[in-house]
């Protein structure tokens, strides 16, 4: 049965309760509750001490009337009275603190001193402690209702760390998922991981947060980013995983964690910054399908035990960081890709011209040797336009050799047409353009057939035809759009064909140049070749296809592609 508090002590139990819906900080909570129990029972000096979970050592939060400097911020369980209490889990009284072996003196003019433990449930979290000038300046009747008051002293402070703590998680949450959001639209991969250390740092509230890159094929690490509230210089070169801190999370393939990474065994550890403020480590490892990506280090300047909350925390911002790492590094890929593309197109581009160059040399070449054979000039031996005749007919087979082997060159090799689906294709080149949409604000839209056509066909030719295209539409929409592809197939004069519309929002095409778009060097745009469309539409009739501009407004164009289906 709980036994009534003393009605001369409600007042006080009444606002030390009231602090917990009053006070946020659980450190103004303290110094209100000190300035109150030392009124309360006419101290001359006192103080609060919490327990750390980290040291197992008492440590002062607030302390009153006691010299500068002076606390219990360093003392051992069971050393002093507070000491004592705490290990314990007893309050004590000393009314005369000369005969009291437990009694360390830190003021002079201390008499009497009393101590109660704050008790949360079964558990000793710090202690209340009251100093008088006077010889039995406290009685027992004030330990009890001291006992009392720290029991209250107690649930508020466990409500207000445990809202802290609920307000703390809420903080992260949001950041994590801000994080979230901004990781995954960064693709530069050392801006990546500058803004996972930095933001691993703020969010742990850490001195120091480093990124290791893992290398699998050399079995060893490097250290890529280091974000420290000190000017650190990054631990350089690469590191055997069996030398090195971050080697156990990759070989586990889990968390680990050190209390202090300044003791002797690590000394010899090249991955370690060589910070001397630097103390316990947190290391999570950015784990992708199973491979070990990275591994994310979080250092703190004090020795610290990191609770489940902390590496849960850790954990899915490794998480994340190993998703937005993997993506940086596929895009990395694409954009070769692209530029391998881009690439193939001016070469193709260089061909097709010199081709079109070489068929119009082709015609007046022909007349010549035909002018040239007919002429049938018979000159005598010896006489020098004889050997004149025989040269220029000689460079004359020289020129249709060139002008054949060019012809030839241009054409794409049949060998090279494989069977394809054309929505395969389609998926490949959309992967290829998928940043420069997002970039340029188009959404894309593919409806594929209902049913797979397959086309024979040379892919990276009409690749290239469809990054034309695209390309195209998106420089007509220079504030974002949407273009929508749509596939089917058709039957055209006996014959069976796969048909692609490709449908913008752009500006259209301009009226004066709409019946000539396929023509070569034709442009609508001043950094334009004009060589893009007639490509186009040589590789579709290559292809015994044809490209068509089917529709075309303010409102948006619409180009069709033709392909014979396979058979």
């Amino acid at each position: 049965m709980d036994v009534l508090p003393d009605a001369n002590l409600l007042p006080a139990l009444y606002r030390v309760a009231a602090l917990a819906s009053r006070v946020d900080d659980p450190q103004v909570a303290l110094r209100e509750m000190l300035d109150l129990f030392v009124a309360t029972f006419r101290a001359n000096a006192g103080s609060i001490a919490l327990l750390s979970p980290d040291t197992a050592r008492l440590e002062t939060e607030v302390q009153t009337g006691l010299p500068t400097g002076v606390g219990y911020s360093a003392i051992k369980l069971g050393h002093g009275i507070t000491g004592w209490c705490v290990l314990n889990h007893r309050s004590l009284l000393a009314p005369d603190v000369s005969v009291e072996p437990r009694y360390i003196a830190v003021r002079p003019a201390c008499r009497c001193e009393m101590a109660a433990p704050i008790i949360d449930g079964d558990h000793v979290i710090g202690v209340i402690d009251l100093e008088s000038d006077t010889l039995s300046g406290f009685t027992s009747a004030d330990l009890k209702q001291l006992e009392t008051l720290a029991a209250e002293a107690a649930r508020v402070m466990q409500r207000l760390w445990t809202l802290g703590h609920l307000r703390n998680k809420a903080r992260q949450l949001e950041s994590l998922v801000t994080v979230g959001q901004s990781l995954v639209t960064k693709f530069e991969q050392q801006d990546l991981l500058d803004s996972l250390t930095r933001e691993a740092r703020h969010m742990m509230q850490a001195r120091a947060a480093a990124l290791y890159l893992h290398e699998a094929t050399t079995d060893s690490v490097q250290c890529a980013s280091l974000t420290s509230s000190t000017i650190t210089p990054l631990p350089s070169g690469h590191h055997p995983l069996n030398a090195c801190l971050v080697g156990a999370s990759i070989r586990t393939q889990r968390q680990v964690s050190f209390v202090d990474v300044q003791s002797r065994e690590f000394i010899d550890l090249t991955d370690v910054p060589r910070d001397p403020s630097l103390r316990s480590v947190l290391v999570s490892p950015l784990l992708f399908e199973g491979e070990v990506l990275a591994v994310l280090a979080v250092f703190t300047d004090r020795p610290h035990r990191f609770d489940n909350d902390e590496k849960r925390l850790c954990a899915a911002l490794a998480g994340l960081g190993a998703v937005a790492l993997q993506n940086a590094r596929l895009y990395a890929r694409i954009f070769k890709r692209e530029d391998v593309l881009r690439k193939n197109e001016r070469l193709t581009t260089l061909g097709l011209l010199a081709a079109e160059i070489a068929h119009e040399i082709r015609n007046p070449l022909t007349v010549l040797k035909l002018l040239h054979g007919g002429l049938d000039l018979d000159f005598p031996a010896g006489d020098p336009r004889r050997t004149d005749m025989r040269v220029i007919g000689e460079k004359l087979d020289q020129l249709e050799s060139i002008v054949t082997r060019v012809l030839g060159f241009a054409k794409a090799p049949t060998s090279l047409h494989s069977r394809w689906s054309l929505a395969d294709i389609v998926d490949d080149t959309l992967v290829l353009v998928r940043l420069k949409l997002a970039q340029s604000k188009v959404s894309l839209r593919f409806e594929p057939p209902a049913c797979a056509l397959f086309i024979e066909a040379h892919k990276g030719q009409i690749q290239q035809v469809l990054l034309n295209l695209l390309i195209n539409a998106t420089q007509a929409m220079p504030d974002g759009g949407t273009i929508t592809l749509t596939a089917r197939a058709d039957r055209q004069n006996d014959a069976h064909f796969a048909i692609l519309d490709l449908t913008d929002t752009g500006t259209g095409v301009p009226e004066s140049i709409r019946a000539h778009i396929f023509d070569s060097f034709l442009s609508g745009r001043p950094d334009g070749t004009g060589l893009g469309l007639a490509i186009a539409k040589r590789i579709l009739l290559s292809h015994h296809g044809d490209i068509l501009l089917l529709a075309t407004s303010p409102a948006g164009t619409t180009m069709r592609l033709l392909l014979p289906l396979a058979k």
